[in-house]
Protein backbone atom coordinates (compact mmCIF):
# COMPACT_ATOMS: atom_id res chain seq x y z
CA UNK A 1 0.00 0.00 0.00
CA UNK A 2 2.99 2.63 -1.10
CA UNK A 3 2.31 6.18 -2.20
CA UNK A 4 5.89 6.81 -4.10
CA UNK A 5 7.41 9.64 -5.27
CA UNK A 6 10.12 8.72 -8.29
CA UNK A 7 13.15 11.25 -8.88
CA UNK A 8 15.57 10.79 -12.00
CA UNK A 9 18.44 11.78 -9.09
CA UNK A 10 21.11 12.44 -11.87
CA UNK A 11 18.57 15.08 -13.59
CA UNK A 12 17.21 16.77 -10.08
CA UNK A 13 20.60 17.02 -8.83
CA UNK A 14 22.14 18.41 -11.37
CA UNK A 15 19.21 21.31 -12.02
CA UNK A 16 19.83 21.99 -7.99
CA UNK A 17 23.68 22.48 -9.07
CA UNK A 18 22.57 24.60 -12.00
CA UNK A 19 20.43 26.77 -9.92
CA UNK A 20 23.07 27.07 -7.04
CA UNK A 21 25.56 28.08 -9.76
CA UNK A 22 23.14 30.86 -11.08
CA UNK A 23 22.41 32.81 -7.58
CA UNK A 24 25.53 33.35 -5.81
CA UNK A 25 24.81 33.55 -1.97
CA UNK A 26 21.95 31.15 -2.38
CA UNK A 27 20.06 30.35 0.51
CA UNK A 28 18.28 27.02 -0.10
CA UNK A 29 14.77 26.58 1.85
CA UNK A 30 13.83 23.63 3.07
CA UNK A 31 10.45 23.78 5.14
CA UNK A 32 7.51 22.15 5.84
CA UNK A 33 6.88 18.92 3.59
CA UNK A 34 10.02 19.45 2.12
CA UNK A 35 8.30 20.87 -0.74
CA UNK A 36 7.49 16.95 -1.26
CA UNK A 37 11.22 15.26 -1.28
CA UNK A 38 11.35 15.65 2.30
CA UNK A 39 12.96 17.50 4.83
CA UNK A 40 15.93 15.20 5.59
CA UNK A 41 16.77 14.77 1.85
CA UNK A 42 17.12 18.07 0.80
CA UNK A 43 18.91 18.66 3.84
CA UNK A 44 21.40 16.06 2.08
CA UNK A 45 21.07 17.68 -1.28
CA UNK A 46 22.15 20.76 0.34
CA UNK A 47 25.47 19.40 2.16
CA UNK A 48 26.10 17.55 -1.37
CA UNK A 49 25.71 21.44 -3.03
CA UNK A 50 28.31 22.86 -0.61
CA UNK A 51 25.96 25.67 0.45
CA UNK A 52 26.75 27.80 3.72
CA UNK A 53 23.41 28.20 4.59
CA UNK A 54 19.86 26.19 4.79
CA UNK A 55 16.46 27.81 5.73
CA UNK A 56 13.79 26.05 7.39
CA UNK A 57 10.36 27.16 8.01
CA UNK A 58 9.48 26.94 12.07
CA UNK A 59 12.11 26.04 15.33
CA UNK A 60 10.50 22.33 15.43
CA UNK A 61 11.99 21.79 11.61
CA UNK A 62 15.63 23.00 12.92
CA UNK A 63 16.32 18.98 14.04
CA UNK A 64 15.49 17.17 11.07
CA UNK A 65 18.09 19.07 8.56
CA UNK A 66 20.63 19.29 11.17
CA UNK A 67 22.39 16.17 10.86
CA UNK A 68 22.01 15.91 7.24
CA UNK A 69 23.31 19.27 6.68
CA UNK A 70 26.38 20.73 8.98
CA UNK A 71 26.48 24.43 8.20
CA UNK A 72 24.15 27.37 9.60
CA UNK A 73 20.79 26.54 9.82
CA UNK A 74 18.56 30.16 9.55
CA UNK A 75 14.60 29.86 10.98
CA UNK A 76 12.25 32.07 8.74
CA UNK A 77 9.17 32.14 11.33
CA UNK A 78 10.30 34.89 13.56
CA UNK A 79 11.01 34.30 16.99
CA UNK A 80 9.18 35.62 19.63
CA UNK A 81 9.60 35.07 23.01
CA UNK A 82 5.77 35.38 24.52
CA UNK A 83 4.95 31.90 22.05
CA UNK A 84 8.61 30.56 21.68
CA UNK A 85 10.96 28.42 24.16
CA UNK A 86 14.51 30.18 24.89
CA UNK A 87 16.77 29.44 21.59
CA UNK A 88 19.31 26.68 22.44
CA UNK A 89 22.99 27.53 22.45
CA UNK A 90 23.55 26.48 19.10
CA UNK A 91 26.67 28.20 16.74
CA UNK A 92 24.80 27.29 14.02
CA UNK A 93 21.70 28.44 14.45
CA UNK A 94 20.30 32.01 13.24
CA UNK A 95 16.68 33.54 14.25
CA UNK A 96 14.73 35.64 12.54
CA UNK A 97 13.60 38.69 14.64
CA UNK A 98 10.82 40.67 13.24
CA UNK A 99 8.92 42.30 16.73
CA UNK A 100 10.05 44.43 19.67
CA UNK A 101 9.60 41.97 21.94
CA UNK A 102 12.36 39.50 20.44
CA UNK A 103 14.75 42.05 19.63
CA UNK A 104 14.65 43.06 23.62
CA UNK A 105 14.36 39.46 24.77
CA UNK A 106 17.78 38.24 22.89
CA UNK A 107 19.89 41.63 23.71
CA UNK A 108 23.47 40.84 24.40
CA UNK A 109 22.97 37.17 23.69
CA UNK A 110 25.23 34.81 21.81
CA UNK A 111 22.08 33.86 19.58
CA UNK A 112 22.85 34.91 15.96
CA UNK A 113 19.80 36.62 14.50
CA UNK A 114 18.41 38.36 11.56
CA UNK A 115 16.51 41.38 11.89
CA UNK A 116 13.34 41.19 9.42
CA UNK A 117 11.54 44.91 7.84
CA UNK A 118 8.03 45.03 7.48
CA UNK A 119 7.42 45.01 3.72
CA UNK A 120 4.43 45.51 1.01
CA UNK A 121 4.33 41.85 1.81
CA UNK A 122 2.73 42.85 5.07
CA UNK A 123 3.36 40.13 7.40
CA UNK A 124 5.75 40.08 9.15
CA UNK A 125 8.82 42.99 9.62
CA UNK A 126 9.36 46.24 11.64
CA UNK A 127 8.22 49.19 10.63
CA UNK A 128 10.27 52.21 10.00
CA UNK A 129 8.94 53.57 13.37
CA UNK A 130 9.66 50.12 14.96
CA UNK A 131 12.97 50.23 13.56
CA UNK A 132 13.92 53.77 14.86
CA UNK A 133 13.02 52.91 18.29
CA UNK A 134 14.87 49.48 17.98
CA UNK A 135 18.23 50.70 16.81
CA UNK A 136 19.85 51.21 19.98
CA UNK A 137 19.15 47.55 21.01
CA UNK A 138 19.76 45.92 17.61
CA UNK A 139 23.21 47.04 17.85
CA UNK A 140 23.15 44.88 20.66
CA UNK A 141 22.35 41.60 19.07
CA UNK A 142 24.45 39.61 17.35
CA UNK A 143 23.83 40.30 14.21
CA UNK A 144 23.52 38.21 11.01
CA UNK A 145 22.07 40.95 8.86
CA UNK A 146 18.52 42.13 7.88
CA UNK A 147 15.80 40.06 5.95
CA UNK A 148 13.49 41.40 3.46
CA UNK A 149 10.25 39.06 2.01
CA UNK A 150 8.99 40.52 -1.14
CA UNK A 151 5.52 39.61 -2.52
CA UNK A 152 5.37 37.35 -5.87
CA UNK A 153 3.17 39.39 -8.09
CA UNK A 154 4.41 42.99 -7.23
CA UNK A 155 6.46 43.39 -10.49
CA UNK A 156 9.81 43.44 -10.75
CA UNK A 157 10.74 47.00 -10.73
CA UNK A 158 8.90 47.80 -7.68
CA UNK A 159 10.08 44.68 -5.44
CA UNK A 160 14.22 45.96 -6.64
CA UNK A 161 12.79 49.86 -5.40
CA UNK A 162 11.80 48.09 -2.19
CA UNK A 163 14.84 46.67 -1.61
CA UNK A 164 16.63 49.59 -2.89
CA UNK A 165 14.37 52.00 -0.26
CA UNK A 166 15.02 49.41 2.87
CA UNK A 167 18.84 49.44 2.22
CA UNK A 168 18.71 53.59 1.78
CA UNK A 169 16.42 53.70 5.19
CA UNK A 170 19.08 51.92 6.99
CA UNK A 171 21.97 53.77 5.69
CA UNK A 172 20.27 56.90 6.43
CA UNK A 173 19.92 55.73 9.99
CA UNK A 174 23.74 54.97 10.14
CA UNK A 175 23.09 51.38 10.60
CA UNK A 176 25.73 48.69 9.21
CA UNK A 177 24.25 45.82 6.84
CA UNK A 178 26.14 42.71 7.30
CA UNK A 179 24.10 40.99 5.08
CA UNK A 180 20.46 41.29 3.46
CA UNK A 181 18.73 38.35 3.11
CA UNK A 182 15.67 38.54 0.53
CA UNK A 183 12.70 36.46 -0.94
CA UNK A 184 11.59 36.39 -4.44
CA UNK A 185 13.98 38.52 -6.61
CA UNK A 186 14.87 36.98 -9.78
CA UNK A 187 18.24 36.92 -11.26
CA UNK A 188 17.83 39.92 -13.11
CA UNK A 189 16.48 41.98 -10.36
CA UNK A 190 19.32 40.45 -7.80
CA UNK A 191 22.17 41.62 -10.55
CA UNK A 192 20.06 45.17 -10.61
CA UNK A 193 20.26 45.38 -6.72
CA UNK A 194 23.63 44.38 -6.86
CA UNK A 195 24.37 47.40 -9.56
CA UNK A 196 22.49 49.76 -7.14
CA UNK A 197 24.14 49.16 -4.03
CA UNK A 198 27.86 48.00 -4.70
CA UNK A 199 29.09 46.08 -2.05
CA UNK A 200 26.27 45.15 -0.67
CA UNK A 201 26.31 41.39 0.60
CA UNK A 202 22.94 39.26 -0.58
CA UNK A 203 22.14 36.16 0.36
CA UNK A 204 19.24 34.97 -1.83
CA UNK A 205 16.57 32.66 0.05
CA UNK A 206 14.87 29.62 -3.09
CA UNK A 207 12.79 27.13 -2.54
CA UNK A 208 10.59 26.44 -5.31
CA UNK A 209 13.05 27.38 -8.25
CA UNK A 210 15.28 25.56 -7.06
CA UNK A 211 13.80 21.89 -5.50
CA UNK A 212 10.90 21.71 -8.13
CA UNK A 213 12.81 22.31 -11.19
CA UNK A 214 11.83 19.58 -15.00
CA UNK A 215 8.57 18.26 -14.19
CA UNK A 216 10.51 15.39 -15.65
CA UNK A 217 12.43 14.67 -13.03
CA UNK A 218 10.30 13.76 -10.64
CA UNK A 219 6.97 11.44 -10.84
CA UNK A 220 4.01 11.01 -7.92
CA UNK A 221 2.66 7.20 -8.19
CA UNK A 222 -0.57 5.51 -6.31
CA UNK A 223 -0.27 1.45 -6.23
CA UNK A 224 -3.60 -0.35 -7.69
CA UNK A 225 -4.54 -2.19 -4.27
CA UNK A 226 -8.06 -3.46 -5.71
CA UNK A 227 -9.87 -3.74 -9.42
CA UNK A 228 -13.75 -4.49 -9.16
CA UNK A 229 -16.18 -4.54 -11.80
CA UNK A 230 -19.15 -2.07 -11.64
CA UNK A 231 -22.29 -2.21 -13.13
CA UNK A 232 -24.28 0.76 -14.49
CA UNK A 233 -26.63 1.66 -11.26
CA UNK A 234 -24.97 -0.89 -8.60
CA UNK A 235 -23.64 1.42 -5.58
CA UNK A 236 -20.10 1.20 -3.76
CA UNK A 237 -18.43 3.03 -1.01
CA UNK A 238 -19.05 5.20 1.82
CA UNK A 239 -22.08 7.16 0.47
CA UNK A 240 -23.24 4.29 -1.68
CA UNK A 241 -23.27 5.96 -4.91
CA UNK A 242 -24.80 4.43 -7.83
CA UNK A 243 -22.54 3.65 -10.85
CA UNK A 244 -22.87 5.72 -13.63
CA UNK A 245 -21.85 3.03 -16.46
CA UNK A 246 -20.15 -0.17 -16.87
CA UNK A 247 -17.02 0.07 -16.16
CA UNK A 248 -14.17 -0.79 -13.23
CA UNK A 249 -13.65 0.78 -9.56
CA UNK A 250 -10.26 0.87 -9.15
CA UNK A 251 -9.08 1.22 -4.87
CA UNK A 252 -5.59 3.11 -5.45
CA UNK A 253 -3.16 3.97 -2.53
CA UNK A 254 -3.12 7.51 -1.88
CA UNK A 255 -5.44 9.62 -0.10
CA UNK A 256 -5.68 13.12 1.84
CA UNK A 257 -3.54 12.25 4.49
CA UNK A 258 -0.65 11.81 1.16
CA UNK A 259 -2.13 15.36 0.03
CA UNK A 260 -4.20 14.00 -2.93
CA UNK A 261 -6.70 16.37 -4.28
CA UNK A 262 -5.89 18.80 -1.60
CA UNK A 263 -5.52 22.15 -2.99
CA UNK A 264 -4.61 26.17 -2.19
CA UNK A 265 -7.31 28.78 -2.95
CA UNK A 266 -6.08 30.51 -6.06
CA UNK A 267 -6.75 33.94 -7.05
CA UNK A 268 -9.30 33.96 -10.55
CA UNK A 269 -9.41 36.93 -12.56
CA UNK A 270 -10.70 37.37 -16.58
CA UNK A 271 -13.56 35.60 -18.23
CA UNK A 272 -11.98 32.56 -19.21
CA UNK A 273 -10.78 31.53 -16.19
CA UNK A 274 -14.06 32.60 -14.01
CA UNK A 275 -15.94 30.48 -16.79
CA UNK A 276 -13.49 27.50 -16.22
CA UNK A 277 -13.89 27.72 -12.30
CA UNK A 278 -17.65 28.06 -12.39
CA UNK A 279 -17.49 24.44 -15.31
CA UNK A 280 -15.25 22.67 -12.61
CA UNK A 281 -17.66 24.09 -9.30
CA UNK A 282 -20.64 23.05 -10.95
CA UNK A 283 -19.91 19.81 -11.79
CA UNK A 284 -18.34 18.96 -8.28
CA UNK A 285 -21.70 20.17 -6.76
CA UNK A 286 -23.40 17.68 -9.00
CA UNK A 287 -20.80 14.85 -7.32
CA UNK A 288 -18.66 14.09 -10.20
CA UNK A 289 -14.83 15.55 -9.74
CA UNK A 290 -11.66 14.57 -11.82
CA UNK A 291 -9.14 12.60 -10.15
CA UNK A 292 -5.24 13.25 -10.28
CA UNK A 293 -5.04 9.38 -11.07
CA UNK A 294 -3.78 8.56 -14.99
CA UNK A 295 -4.79 5.17 -16.85
CA UNK A 296 -4.28 4.44 -20.26
CA UNK A 297 -2.81 8.66 -20.58
CA UNK A 298 -6.03 10.17 -19.21
CA UNK A 299 -6.82 11.43 -15.95
CA UNK A 300 -10.15 9.44 -14.54
CA UNK A 301 -13.20 10.52 -12.48
CA UNK A 302 -13.27 9.88 -8.74
CA UNK A 303 -15.84 7.70 -7.75
CA UNK A 304 -16.21 9.65 -4.58
CA UNK A 305 -14.03 11.95 -2.92
CA UNK A 306 -10.36 10.45 -1.40
CA UNK A 307 -9.97 9.02 1.57
CA UNK A 308 -7.28 9.28 4.21
CA UNK A 309 -5.13 6.34 2.78
CA UNK A 310 -6.42 5.47 -0.40
CA UNK A 311 -9.03 6.47 -3.27
CA UNK A 312 -11.64 5.67 -5.46
CA UNK A 313 -11.29 5.95 -9.23
CA UNK A 314 -13.83 5.29 -12.02
CA UNK A 315 -12.77 3.63 -15.00
CA UNK A 316 -15.32 3.33 -18.26
CA UNK A 317 -15.83 0.00 -19.53
CA UNK A 318 -14.20 0.11 -22.93
CA UNK A 319 -10.03 0.74 -21.14
CA UNK A 320 -8.47 -1.94 -20.16
CA UNK A 321 -7.96 -2.06 -16.31
CA UNK A 322 -4.35 -2.12 -14.30
CA UNK A 323 -3.42 -5.09 -12.68
CA UNK A 324 -3.38 -4.96 -8.80
CA UNK A 325 0.31 -4.11 -7.99
CA UNK A 326 0.40 -1.72 -10.73
CA UNK A 327 1.38 1.81 -10.03
CA UNK A 328 -0.65 4.83 -11.71
CA UNK A 329 0.45 8.53 -12.47
CA UNK A 330 -0.67 11.16 -10.13
CA UNK A 331 -0.44 14.96 -10.48
CA UNK A 332 0.33 16.37 -7.13
CA UNK A 333 0.64 19.69 -5.53
CA UNK A 334 4.18 19.26 -4.28
CA UNK A 335 4.17 21.24 -1.48
CA UNK A 336 1.28 19.46 -0.26
CA UNK A 337 2.57 16.47 -0.57
CA UNK A 338 3.42 13.72 1.28
CA UNK A 339 4.76 10.33 0.16
CA UNK A 340 5.08 7.12 1.70
CA UNK A 341 8.75 6.71 0.16
CA UNK A 342 10.43 8.49 -1.90
CA UNK A 343 13.13 6.59 -4.86
CA UNK A 344 16.26 7.93 -6.35
CA UNK A 345 16.57 6.52 -9.50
Amino acid sequence: MTFSLYVEAAEWRAHTERVRDAVPGIVPVAKGNGYGFGLQLLADQCARLGVETLAVGTGSEVELVHDGFAGEVLVLTPWHPIIDPPPPLDDRLILTLANIEGIHALAGSPTRVVVELLTSMDRFGLTHDDLVAALPTIRQLNLAGFALHLPLDEGETARVDEVSHAVEQLRRLGVEIPMLWVSHLGDDELATVRRRHPGLVLRPRIGTRLWLGPPRTYQARGTVLAVHPLRRGETFGYRQRKAPRDGYLLIVSGGTSHGVALSAPRPVSGVVPRAKAATLGGLEAAGRVLSPFHVAAKRRWFGEPPHMQVSMVLLPGDVTPPLVGDELDVDMRMTTALFDRVVLQ
